[in-house]
């Protein structure tokens, strides 16, 4: 009788290990929606200027790398989603420490309005991966994948407003990543391969 609880308790405890495998990754593509939906909010309000943005968005693309790389084997192990946690906490801290600052910025500039388009987008990307991951559209190494574009398209987006300014052509290079990104996201989510379930 005992080795048959200990036998159960041992299951149990391999299951619970699955099911927090399976469930890391989404939880840290949703806080990348969480922190992109910060930043255009910033943005719109005034309190981020398009250089504190493109300051933020280069840290966006920081973690993205980082989530790339961890989830490129299809796991991430406790050190690694520690790892992750570390950095995007800090992106937050960072995010709130920029909106709270003597620094404001002015929503109806061009180069702001370009700013909160492109991230708007981020958002919208971010939120079709997470919903990706979640229903097993996706499998952890394919929203891997879909995070370096999503890299990618936030250091353009940190080169274009470094400046402050986002003139039209940058954000047209923004714009092309963006359109080829979103191909590959509805490629992804649609082909053959699903998320083992839990």
């Amino acid at each position: 009788m005992k080795v048959r609880i200990l036998a159960t308790a041992i299951a149990i405890g391999f299951a619970g290990c699955a099911a927090f495998a399976q469930t890391t990754a989404p939880s840290t593509v949703q806080r990348d929606v969480n922190q992109q939906t910060r930043i255009e909010q910033g943005l719109k309000t005034g309190s981020l200027s398009t250089a504190e943005a493109a300051r933020l968005e280069k840290q966006q693309s920081q973690i993205e790398r980082l989530q790339a790389r961890e989830l490129k084997n299809g796991k991430l192990t406790p050190r690694e989603r520690a790892r992750l946690t570390a950095a995007q906490d800090k992106a937050s801290h960072d995010i709130h420490a920029a909106k709270t600052n003597d620094v404001k910025g002015n929503p109806q500039a061009a180069s702001s309005e370009r700013m909160q388009a492109d991230v708007q987008r981020d958002v919208n990307q971010q939120k079709r991966i997470e919903q990706g991951v979640q229903s097993g559209a996706l499998t952890k190494h394919e929203a891997g994948a879909l995070e370096r574009g999503q890299a990618k398209i936030d250091h353009k987006e940190y080169v274009a407003g470094r400046d402050g300014k986002v003139g039209r052509r940058e954000q047209l290079a923004v714009q092309r990543a963006q359109n080829h990104q979103s191909k590959r996201i509805h490629t992804q989510k649609h082909d053959a391969q699903t998320a083992p379930a839990v």
